[in-house]
């Protein structure tokens, strides 16, 4: 059986190359915590385990075998955070370290009838879906609200995870999934990006525009 810091680390190389679209040694050491030595050792270690495959100029990469532990652990956290918010009452910057810590201990029986008890979601708090039983994962949201161009409205799906003090900043400006909004105002040279959302006006750095997933309405 694997350790939860083997499990962690198949996680981030998932995560990792859901966002970059690969996963280097040092981006990977960098989500871990830990020194490159360090990373690279459990790779090695992956690796001869058939989890992941390894090369210098291409990064490490899930095999099949390893997608599949990836996929388990990312749909305990996600259906934990989701218990944690709707049943616990928890915020929503709260959860996730709450369900790092508890993601390795959930059952398959007891995540069956969480997943059962809160109606089979498909996204968790913050947007991103939630694998299914059979470990198939829908695609995230087409678009970022940094694509946007004055006049075009949208509605949030997907917001960055894992920082606090970022979701509670993104809850103080209304910028929670399911909320719609207008780009008013678009500044050159990588500015922010204006936003009417509620008939509020709010201006968003752009980097962070960048990781905001949206589905275009107009």
């Amino acid at each position: 059986m694997l350790s939860d810091v083997a499990q962690d680390y198949m996680k981030q190389i998932y995560l990792l190359e859901r966002r970059d679209g690969k996963a280097s040694t040092s981006a990977l050491a960098e989500a871990m915590g830990v020194s490159a030595a360090s990373a690279t050792a459990m790779v090695k270690k992956l690796a001869s385990l058939g989890l992941v495959d390894h090369s210098r100029y291409h990064g490490v990469t899930l095999t099949p075998a390893g997608e599949k532990v990836a996929l388990e652990v990312v749909r305990h956290h996600r259906l934990l955070e989701v218990y944690l918010t709707q049943t616990l009452g928890l915020s929503w910057d709260r959860v996730h370290s709450e369900a790092e810590r508890l993601e390795h201990v959930l059952s398959e029986e007891l995540e069956a009838e969480i997943d059962r008890v809160l109606g089979y979601p498909a996204t968790d708090p913050h947007g991103d879906p939630i694998p299914t039983p059979d470990l198939v994962i829908a695609a995230g949201p087409a678009h970022r609200m940094a694509e946007l161009e004055p006049g075009q409205a949208a509605v949030v799906r997907q917001v960055p995870d894992g920082d606090p003090s970022l979701l509670r900043y993104l809850a103080g400006l209304g910028l929670v999934p399911d909320t719609p909004f207008t780009v008013v105002e678009k500044a050159p040279f990588g500015g922010p990006v204006t936003l009417d959302v509620d008939g509020t006006r709010h201006a968003v750095g752009v980097e962070l525009a960048e990781r905001i997933g949206v589905e275009m309405t107009a």
